[in-house]
């Protein structure tokens, strides 16, 4: 991952969809305008689910990674 600093880390590992973006949702709410979310999964399924809420909500997708079986993804939130 990049240099910058998450705020919030949300591990949904273990978990399969619809879960990880439920729990993502969740998330970003509680977070700030501009602050980072990094989002660390296990569902192979986050790599079209994520890319895709951020589309869909208007939120930046940063960073996303695949290491080991785990997806990870940095989300800056958006408004």
């Amino acid at each position: 991952m990049s240099d910058a600093k998450q705020n919030k880390v949300l591990d949904t590992s273990g978990l399969c969809c619809p879960m990880p973006i439920v729990q993502t949702n969740k998330a970003i709410r509680s977070i700030d305008s501009g602050e980072l979310l990094e989002i660390v999964a296990t569902d192979p399924g986050t790599e079209n689910d994520i890319p895709s809420w951020c589309e869909r909500t208007g939120h930046q997708l940063l960073e996303s990674r695949v290491e080991n079986g785990h997806y990870t993804y940095l989300i800056k939130k958006q408004g």
